[in-house]
């Protein structure tokens, strides 16, 4: 189970979607409000968003998964261990952070979620996505560029807001990585701004089982601007820390 990032949608994992599929059954759903999944009327809470993967789990006849995510996608993970820790086989982490958010932070969250729903997508063009795309990508990647600006655009305002609110919220997580009883996978691009190495060393260091992974030449969007790296790593965390419980992609 992979969660996209913000303000993105499941279409960020296509490469995971197939390359990873030789090794396991990769399933990539739309957090509530983004891609084709519906908002609702709740007040804003990653909590939520994790009871969210847990009822789609049910619907698809699965007791236990590998959950990972990408920046809001990891912090969705994290609040999924807390809420549903029977229910994880294994956990990988990438470019996010274990840490809440300073004053600051969760100010600058809701001067965008407001300035979202006011007047559209423009700021998160400006402001946004400029920090999602590490420099190699922007100098030698311009089609993963424009696909991932084009994913920006089309973030529904409504759930663009709700989302920025509810990660604002969101808890210290690094008791949550100490607690974990699974093996943890933490990638991170090393140009990741927004989620340096240095957040990734942290959770690592929190749990007893982290293993650390850098992706060169990447991002924030590790995944998507390095996908071959990204999608190895996962596979040899999958196969040397879970063994046959994540072979099968039936």
């Amino acid at each position: 189970m992979l969660l996209h990032a913000f303000p993105l949608s499941s279409a960020m994992w296509l490469a995971q979607r197939e390359g990873l599929s030789t090794v396991c059954r990769v399933i990539t759903p739309d957090l509530r409000g983004f891609g084709g999944s519906r908002l609702g009327d709740d007040e804003p809470s990653l909590d939520l968003m994790a009871d969210d993967v847990a009822r789609l789990l049910d619907d698809e006849g699965i007791d236990r998964a590998v959950v990972g995510g990408l920046s809001m996608g990891g912090y969705v993970t994290m609040a999924f261990c807390r809420r549903h820790p029977d229910r994880v086989l294994g956990v990988v982490l990438a470019d996010t952070k274990a840490a809440p958010d300073q004053p600051a932070a969760r100010d600058n969250r809701e001067r965008i979620a407001r300035a979202v729903l006011e007047e559209g997508s423009e700021v998160l063009v400006s402001e946004v996505l400029p920090a999602l795309i590490g420099p190699t990508t922007k100098e030698r990647r311009a089609m993963v560029f424009g696909r991932v600006k084009g994913l920006v655009q089309s973030a529904p305002p409504g759930a663009v807001a709700w989302a920025q609110r509810a990660m604002a919220a969101r808890p210290d997580s690094f008791g949550t990585l100490g607690d974990l009883k699974v093996p943890l996978l933490i990638v991170v691009g090393e140009e990741d701004e927004l989620s340096p190495p240095a957040d990734a060393e942290a959770m690592a260091r929190a749990a007893p089982e982290g293993r650390l992974e850098v992706i060169p030449k990447a991002g924030h969007l590790s995944a998507v601007e390095q996908p071959e790296a990204f999608n190895a790593t996962v596979a040899e965390f999958l196969r040397t820390e879970l063994g046959g419980a994540a072979r099968s992609p039936g």
